[in-house]
C-alpha cells in the first residue's frame, strides 16, 4: 500500500535527520535521533513502480514530533492527508471523499517501523552501513536491513556535511521505489496543537479499520 511506503521514508527520515557522517556513525546516528523533538519539510516525492516503470511524482510537507507523531500531507498532484497519532492513524482522501481509520498497531505491522517511529530504532542493531562515496555532492550512504521485510529492502541516503538529510531512496520487496528529497528543513519547529490529530470533515465517508 502506497500509505505505507510514504510511512517507511517518514521513517528513515526521521532517524537520519542531523546524523554526523564519522567512523562511528551509528552512535553518533542515535545521538542524533533521541535528542531530535520535532521538525518540518517541504518535500519532492518520485514512487516507481517496477512492473511498469511509470513515476508518480509528489509534493508535499512533512512534520515530525517525538515520540512518533507524523503527519504527511500530500498538495500535488492531489490533496491527501496521512496523520499518525498517539493512538491511531488517518488516510484521508480529498478527491475520493474518503477517510481511513487504523490502529497504531494495525498500521505499523513492521517490527523495524515501529521501533524508527516509536524512537527506538538502532542502527546497529537494524542495519548494515555502507558508505558509497560522493554523490550528486552530498554523502552517498546504503542502509541493509539485517531482517528485510516487504515494504524495506533495501535504501539509500544523500547527506549533506553537515549530517542533514536531503534525499532518502526505499525499495520494497516487489522493486518499487519511493525517492524522497526534502528541502526547507526546520528543526525545532512548533507544530499546532492539532496537528497530529484528525477529525473528518462532514460528508466523508469513513472507513472504520480499528476493530478489525
Amino acid at each position: 500500500m502506497k500509505t505505507f511506503r510514504v510511512i517507511a521514508c517518514a521513517a528513515l527520515v526521521l532517524l537520519w535527520t542531523g546524523a554526523a557522517l564519522a567512523q562511528d556513525l551509528p552512535d553518533k546516528v542515535q545521538k542524533r535521533y533521541e535528542a531530535l523533538k520535532s521538525f518540518q519539510a517541504d518535500f519532492d516525492q518520485e514512487l516507481t513502480n517496477a512492473a511498469t516503470r511509470e513515476v508518480e511524482k509528489r509534493t508535499g510537507v512533512m512534520g515530525f514530533q517525538n515520540p512518533g507523531l507524523v503527519r504527511w500531507e500530500t498538495l500535488t498532484p492531489e490533496k491527501q492527508l496521512l496523520v499518525v497519532g498517539k493512538e491511531s492513524v488517518w488516510d484521508y482522501i480529498e478527491s475520493e471523499g474518503q477517510a481511513i481509520h487504523y490502529r497504531s498497531d494495525q498500521a505499523f505491522t513492521s517490527k523495524t517501523m515501529i521501533r524508527f517511529l516509536s524512537g527506538q530504532a538502532n542502527l546497529k542493531e537494524d542495519f548494515k552501513v555502507v558508505m558509497q562515496g560522493q554523490d550528486l555532492e552530498l554523502n552517498k550512504v546504503k542502509l541493509i536491513p539485517k531482517e528485510p521485510e516487504p515494504g524495506l529492502v533495501l535504501a539509500y541516503l544523500w547527506v549533506d556535511d553537515e549530517g542533514t538529510v536531503k534525499r532518502v531512496f526505499i525499495v520494497d520487496f516487489y522493486g518499487n521505489g519511493n525517492l524522497v528529497a526534502l528541502k526547507n528543513f526546520q528543526q525545532g519547529y512548533k507544530h499546532p496543537a492539532d496537528a497530529f490529530t484528525f477529525t473528518p470533515p462532514k460528508g466523508v465517508t469513513i472507513l472504520d479499520n480499528t476493530k478489525q
